[in-house]
């Protein structure tokens, strides 16, 4: 389910993640899946470097994936 509150998550350089954009995953804040049977899709991204990023866990960020801060003004 989405959060309320941004994710960080360890990526590593070169490996592709899938961001829940339905809200419905239970891996949040990544895709697991649940959006099957919606018209909503995973946002595909590419680390471009081994490190640490801030993932929006409110699905409302105008930077997508990443969180931008919205979370505080819902």
């Amino acid at each position: 389910m989405k959060q309320p509150r941004p994710c960080q998550i360890e990526v590593i350089k070169g490996k592709k993640y899938a961001w829940c954009t339905c809200g419905r995953s239970e891996g949040q804040p990544l895709c697991d899946g649940s959006h099957r049977g919606t018209d909503m899709l995973p946002m595909l991204f590419e680390a471009t470097a081994d490190e640490t990023v801030t993932l929006c866990g409110c699905k409302k960020t105008g930077d997508q994936p990443y969180c931008d801060g919205s979370h505080s003004r819902l």
